[in-house]
């Protein structure tokens, strides 16, 4: 019996670690560009019952309700809150922050398209719109040579000013994506979410349409990492944790006391 308690506190504080890796992983992104924070859910592992509700405990009587033991704890999933993060002013026409929701579409060197709420973008060699990391935007936009004046609307028109030409020239659409499920996409770094079963088949429109956000030229949209708040979760975290390590210690005293007075 001992050594099961043992167990059920050691599920405590594996769990507990997990945890505390998710608050340390949301507090090293509260700089990062678009970055949704995480939160930890757990569960109960499997009981065991020692006796059903319903048995029988007489010849007229039953027991009220059951004695199941519980065998510990896990984190089934971290669940992402897409909840919107504060827009900071950066005055550069190729920063764009999305105020609402959808995301953008990027072409990953895999050949998979990538969804991120980063919208930090530049001109690669081809003066076609791309990542930090060169990763292009889809569907591919490329501002010609001579523009002197870029213009992203609000509901993602790419338009350019060239030398000579009184009007802009209208160059691409930046066309948004979404899903049903938006937290059953899977992160796979670099501020990158992939299309899995849970979240569905992405729904593609133009920003302002299908209830889709609008962009913010000139903007970028910060993490939604509270800082107050997860610093409480560690604090509270950090005593679940000692609280378990105490159970195991417990566990052993009792062990001890056993084996020196038997």
């Amino acid at each position: 019996m001992s050594t099961s308690s043992m167990h059920v506190a050691k599920t405590g504080l594996t769990a507990q670690q997990d945890r505390m890796q998710v608050i340390a992983n949301n507090l090293a992104n509260v700089n990062t560009t678009g970055f949704k924070r995480d939160r930890a859910n757990f569960e109960t592992l499997l009981y065991q019952v020692r006796r059903s509700a319903g048995e029988q405990t007489s010849g007229e009587t039953n027991l009220n309700s059951a004695f199941a033991v519980g065998t510990g704890v896990r984190i089934v999933n971290a669940q992402k809150s897409f909840s919107q993060g504060s827009l900071i002013n950066t005055d550069n026409a190729l920063d764009v922050a999305i105020e609402g929701s959808g995301f953008f579409q990027i072409l990953l060197p895999n050949g998979q398209i990538g969804y991120t709420r980063n919208g930090t973008f530049s001109r690669n060699a081809e003066g076609i719109l791309s990542t930090s990391s060169g990763y292009v935007l889809q569907p591919e936009i490329a501002i010609p040579e001579g523009a002197t004046q870029i213009n992203i609307s609000s509901d993602g028109i790419v338009s350019v000013g060239i030398d000579g030409q009184t009007e802009a020239e209208e160059v691409g659409q930046i066309v948004m994506a979404d899903f049903v499920n938006r937290r059953g996409l899977q992160p796979i770094g670099e501020s990158f979410l992939i299309e899995t079963v849970a979240s569905g088949g992405p729904i593609n429109a133009n920003p302002l349409e299908q209830g889709f956000g609008k962009l913010v030229q000139g903007s970028l949209e910060a993490s939604n990492v509270n800082v107050v708040q997860e610093l409480v979760n560690m604090i509270e975290t950090q005593r679940a944790y000692e609280v378990s390590s105490k159970s195991i210690s417990s566990v052993d005293e009792m062990m001890r006391f056993i084996s020196n007075n038997l």
